[in-house]
């Protein structure tokens, strides 16, 4: 190793990780399913989560709904309800936060904790503190979390990993190189295939083969990120939290998936203009302004028709890119075709609108237009979203995306609880009957 400090945690970094949370998300609300074999995914029709006694079986993550159902006829399949683990998200964010308010959300299921300096707020040790952390996290949410704490974000996570499902793993700086001893390259976080590849060509097989290799070396053959992971599994400090609210997004994607596929011209383009005015509802969340973007039509057979538009002025609201849309759908739309998915991205994002006063009067036009989409965005926030919504996303907005078994309800959406609409919920998962 070149650098390890011998303090045990120059800076005390966690990691918390939920395990198999969506369907774990799923059984804490309804603890009849504890101990069986859980799958959630049911309106994709593949797995997107499983429990680990569904993992047993040997069921995978996008393995085919049809498959399970026959290899193995006792697991049961849910449709997703990411309204509820986005609560179940929140309660984690907050329970991790009453030690300390540095957190980064990382995910919907992980978050990373700055924990350095708060031993005499909370009057505890730093492992002290990861071990209650993580005893809150699953007396409370009722799953289990797997937590890492080391001294950065790199370390933190070889951590959280080290011991699944509900492990807790303390790596301090001194005892570092005896975890990447045992750590296979391939699996530290930031570390694709094609370098993980490279990087065993090069007979680094752990991490701390790789760790061993000098600055020199790494600056020679591999670029900045991977300068960056060698340097925190030397210990050093170099990724800081990203704290509060995410603000900053270099695109905005929005797709949907539906079922059984559909020739319907109709559909498709309001499901298409459903997604754009969703990605646009982020775009006014967070301050920004988009000036090109792709939009897609994905096939039964899984091919890809896409086109990239550029506007010719920053926009925040949908009209604009779906007018431009409609201008060039019939070089992407073919009569007859299934398709079973659209999609839109929007970049070149920045925070302020740069367009000049044009002759036409175009830039008055959206101005008034995205007054009234302050006003749908008060309503939205009153009433729920999609309170008011554009024409063209009509079919979208009342079709379900999906039908037959796949369009089976979360129990959340057909258990409303007193005072709550389909738009409108209190922000706590049903509890169904134990």
């Amino acid at each position: 190793m070149q650098v390890l400090t011998h303090q045990s945690f120059p800076r005390a970094i966690l990691h918390v990780d939920g395990d198999a949370f969506f369907a774990s998300c799923e059984v804490a609300k309804n603890p009849a399913l504890r101990g069986k074999p859980v799958v959630t995914g049911k309106e994709r029709g593949i797995a997107s989560s499983m429990s680990y006694e569904a993992k047993a079986r040997g069921v995978t993550r996008a393995m085919r709904l049809s498959d399970i159902r026959r290899i193995y006829p006792d697991v049961i399949i849910l449709p997703s309800d990411y309204e509820t683990y986005s609560l179940y998200s929140r309660r984690m964010y907050e329970i991790v936060r009453r030690f300390t308010n540095d957190i980064e959300e990382y995910s919907i299921d992980e978050c990373f904790a700055d924990l350095t300096g708060m031993r005499r707020p909370n009057n505890m040790s730093y492992e002290e503190m990861a071990t209650k952390i993580k005893h809150d996290l699953d007396t409370e949410l009722g799953m289990t979390f797997s937590v890492g704490l080391s001294v950065n974000k790199v370390t933190a996570k070889v951590g959280s990993k080290w011991k699944k499902p509900s492990g807790l793993t303390i790596i301090p700086g001194y005892n570092l190189h005896l975890y990447l001893s045992k750590w296979p390259i391939g699996k530290i976080w930031g570390i694709g295939p094609n370098t993980e590849s490279y990087l065993v060509k090069q007979g680094i097989t752990t991490s701390l083969d790789f760790a061993m290799k000098t600055t020199e070396w790494v600056e020679a053959h591999l670029s900045k990120p991977f300068r960056e992971i060698h340097a925190e599994l030397n210990g050093r400090f170099v990724y800081p939290l990203t704290i509060g609210e995410k603000h900053d997004y270099a695109s905005i994607s929005k797709t949907r998936t539906f079922t059984p596929p559909s020739t319907d011209k109709d559909f498709i383009f309001s499901q298409l203009s459903k997604n754009i005015e969703n990605a646009c509802i982020k775009l006014r969340r967070h301050h920004l302004f988009t000036k090109r973007f792709t939009f897609f039509l994905k096939t039964q057979d899984f091919r890809y028709h896409a086109l990239e538009l550029k506007l010719l002025q920053e926009v925040c609201v949908p009209e604009k890119i779906i007018s431009a849309v409609r201008e060039v759908w019939n070089t992407i739309y073919r009569t007859g075709i299934l398709y079973r998915a659209t999609g839109v991205t929007l970049m070149e994002l920045s925070h302020e609108n740069v367009s000049t006063i044009d002759m036409f009067g175009h830039s008055a036009v959206i101005e008034s237009v995205e007054k009234i989409h302050e006003a749908v965005d008060r309503l939205s926030e009153k009433y729920g979203k999609h309170s008011v919504f554009l024409g063209s996303s009509f079919r979208a907005m009342t079709d379900a995306s999906h039908r037959g078994s796949r369009g089976e309800e979360t129990e959340r959406r057909s258990h409303l609880l007193k005072g709550e609409t389909r738009r409108k919920r209190i922000g706590i998962p049903f509890l169904g009957k134990v």
